[in-house]
């Protein structure tokens, strides 16, 4: 009867375990002495059995990855939520009134061909600015809503600096590959970006050894259903802006995710970065209409 090596190994231990695994199934088998090491045989026959099985040994006995621990919800989210909403009417009040007697749209509009000369300030300003009622109306809402939720996973502060830098970003990406002559306005950018890190960081969070692809693709199958649905179309919808929102929060979101320990619930860490994100926006408005 010929026989055919399924497994080698230079521990004799690791031969004699698997030889009880195919004992266990009726596999028949013999270990033999190599001289630098051990090697386990099993009939012709019964060679795809036994590969079968000694795979299945070998992924269970894989170290796994620790599944991530609950996650406590941040008792201050609702703080980032409500400085979002102070600052976008705030903006409003200001451009709908030509405050200081400046164009606040003509100022902090993201124009590509005016980004494109050195005119950085206005991926930021641009997440500012609506061209109406409904349309703040609509970015305040889902904003605050998906801002809420990010505040919850990883603390108001954390959670805004990093909306403010991936919807900048995610403007920055639209005024680069858009015609120069392109003009955009809303907080629609920043909006997907932090739905893109929403679904990022739960699918990095979903994704420990043994969990079940639909669980750990759900909340980026989510993510891509809701651009579908609200942000792809419209007269006036800059889909590529949505697109680059989504993938910059993406971005961030896998990368928080992948971290043991990321968030953190100390007051100084959240003010500092909350304090660096609201500064970003007054200091990208007093550039815009220091220029003006």
């Amino acid at each position: 009867m010929a026989l055919v090596e399924v497994y080698r190994s230079y521990r004799r231990a690791d031969c004699d375990e698997r030889a009880l695994v195919l004992a266990a199934v009726g596999v028949p088998s013999e270990l033999v002495s190599l001289g630098d090491g051990f090697a386990l045989l099993v009939p012709e026959e019964s060679t795809a059995t036994a590969a079968t099985h000694l795979d299945a040994y070998r992924e269970e006995s894989l170290p796994r990855r620790p599944e991530p621990g609950p996650v406590s919800p941040h008792p201050g989210a609702w703080l980032g939520s409500a400085g979002y909403a102070i600052v976008l009417v705030s903006v409003a009040h200001c451009a709908a009134g030509d405050f200081l007697g400046f164009d606040w749209f003509a100022s902090g509009e993201l124009v590509a061909g005016l980004l494109r000369t050195g005119e950085l300030w206005r991926v930021v300003t641009a997440l500012t600015l609506h061209a109406d009622f409904f349309h703040l109306i609509a970015n305040l809402s889902f904003g605050m809503l998906f801002g809420y939720l990010a505040g919850q996973l990883l603390g108001p502060g954390i959670a805004w600096a990093s909306i403010v830098a991936a919807g900048a970003f995610g403007n920055l990406l639209d005024a680069l590959l858009m015609p120069a002559t392109h003009h955009a306005i809303g907080a629609s950018t920043a909006v997907f970006a932090t739905l893109g890190l929403l679904a990022a960081y739960s699918w990095r969070r979903r994704s420990g050894r043994g969990a079940r692809w639909p669980y750990r693709w759900a909340p980026l199958g989510a993510a891509v259903a809701m651009l579908a649905f609200v942000g792809a179309g419209g007269e006036r919808t800059d889909v590529l802006a949505h697109l680059t929102g989504l993938f910059a929060g993406a971005a961030l979101g896998a990368i928080y995710g992948s971290l043991p320990v990321f968030t953190s619930n100390r007051a100084l860490p959240q003010l500092s970065a909350g304090a660096s994100a609201l500064a970003a926006v007054v200091g990208a408005w007093v550039l815009a209409l220091i220029r003006a």
